[in-house]
Formats: C-alpha cells, structure tokens, sequence
C-alpha cells in the first residue's frame, strides 16, 4: 500500500483465494479511499483477484513486470514485485486498463486455444505418416501416392495389420494409429470451428462482413479488443496491440524514421499479414 507520494504505508500476504482476497480488500478499505490497485498478469495468474476487485466497483491497472535490470539490483520477492506494480501505477508507467473477460470474446478465446491446439497436432499427425510412408512397401507407397491429407488418412485407418512379427507389421499398426489421431483431430478442429464462428457472428457479425476477413481473423480481432473494447482510444492504440504501429528507429542525422512494432498480439498481427496479402 502506498500514499500518493510514494510512501509505502503497509505491505500484506495474503494466500490466492476468496477468502486471500476479502482479505486484502479489507486491510486496503482500512486505508481510506482506494485510487486504483495494480495487478501483474491480470490475464493469467492475477485473472482472479482481478474480476473479484472489479466486481467489487474498484479500478484495476496492469502492471507490467518491472524492468530486468532493477530486479538484478533489488532482488526479486513477492514484496519487492508488489512494490514495483504500485510505483509503476503511481508514476503513470502502468495505464493498460485489463480486459474483463466476462463475456463472448473470452469464450471465444477459450475455444481459440483448444483449437489451435487440435489444428497443431493435427498437422504434426500429418508430418509423421509422411515421414513413416517413406520405409513402407511399394504397394502401400503406390496406394498412398498424392492423396489429400483426408483421402491418405481413411485409407490408412483402414489399414488391419497382422500380428507385430516384423518391422512392416509395426510400421502399419503406427500408421493405422497415426490416421486415426488425424480423423479425430481433425473432427475435433472442426466442430470447434463451428463453435467459434457462431459465438463470432453472435458478438461481432459485422467484422465478417469485410474483405478478407474470415473466422480466424475475425476471432483474433475480437480476443485483443477483449469484451471491454471501450478502453481502447484510439486507432494508433489499437494499432499498437496488433503490432503494425510505426516506432522511431533513429535520432540525430537519422531521425524521422520508423519501422513496425514487432510486439504486440502476435496472432493478430499474422492474420492482419494475411488479410492484406489477400487484398
């Protein structure tokens, strides 16, 4: 806890639950009026304190993780991270106001991941039976020649194998299970696709509606807006939460100019990519 001066007033430990966090509400109220408290990872292990203190009308402000080298000189404990968050929100470092993911767009992102994942080892799936085909007989290479991944993969599920004496037995129960993994991935994928997109036209219809907007790209869009969409400004700022806003590169001789943000959401930045190699 610290004044609006810096000074630090209390610090408190609290364990990582309801009861952790009333808690902590109730030590803070002790102080008077609570401006603002700020959270390190509040998409991921602060996600929970977060929405408790919003739910409970109070503004919360993402903090970053403090600067390598001060923690190289000051040490790193849960206090010392806690201070840092609260000096970074007081001298106006930290201002991203956190998504509330309490909505579509955070259902959305859930799915996302799951099928990003089944997309990943669906593809993984494919690489191997490719990779295994090559030390398989003639028949089953000729069989196999040019199939579409779907086509390669119903031919080989359906492959029944003899008992594992040689290493052709082998190699045909692998590449049966291989496609078998692939046909369920692939279902997987799919119905998951099917999910995103109607939770998609659910929040948002109108982003499919543009050129070169599809599903994929449409869904990585609505995840960095976030269901609070509002506390982004501006275009410059959502440009820069996208990875495609110009930073300065030089000064002095060389000033004036500028490259692309290369951080940013990384996945909407690739599916922007795409979208405008497609116009």
């Amino acid at each position: 806890m610290l004044d609006t001066i810096g000074g630090i007033l209390a610090t408190l430990t609290v364990p990582t639950d309801t009861g952790g966090f009333k808690q902590l509400l109730g030590w803070a109220n002790s102080f008077g009026t609570v401006l603002v408290f700020g959270i390190e990872g509040t998409g991921s292990y602060g996600a929970t304190l977060t929405s408790f203190l919003r739910r409970h009308g109070h503004k919360v402000v993402e903090a970053g993780r403090p600067d390598r080298r001060q923690r190289r000189l000051n040490g790193k404990s849960d206090t010392l991270d806690a201070e840092n968050a609260a000096r970074s929100v007081l001298a106006g470092f930290a201002t991203v106001i956190p998504k509330t993911a309490d909505s579509g767009v955070e259902m959305i992102r859930q799915l996302k991941i799951a099928h990003d994942s089944a997309v990943t080892d669906r593809s993984a799936a494919i690489i191997s039976i490719k990779a295994m085909l090559v030390h398989a007989d003639d028949t089953l290479r000729r069989e196999t020649n040019r199939m579409t991944p779907i086509k390669l993969a119903r031919h080989l599920a359906a492959l029944r194998p003899r008992n594992l004496e040689t290493p052709a037995d082998a190699l045909r129960h692998a590449l049966r299970s291989l496609a078998r993994r692939w046909q369920h991935l692939d279902s997987e994928a799919k119905e998951l696709r099917a999910s995103i997109e109607a939770l998609v036209i659910r929040t948002a219809p109108q982003l499919l509606e543009q050129f070169g907007i599809g599903v994929d790209t449409a869904a990585e869009i609505l995840i960095v807006a976030g269901d609070n969409p509002e506390r982004i400004h501006s275009e410059a700022a959502f440009a820069k939460l996208a990875g495609i806003s110009p930073v300065p590169t030089g000064s002095g001789m060389t000033s004036g100019r500028h490259r692309i943000n290369h951080g940013g959401h990384r996945q909407l930045n690739a599916a922007i990519y795409r979208t405008v190699i497609v116009r």
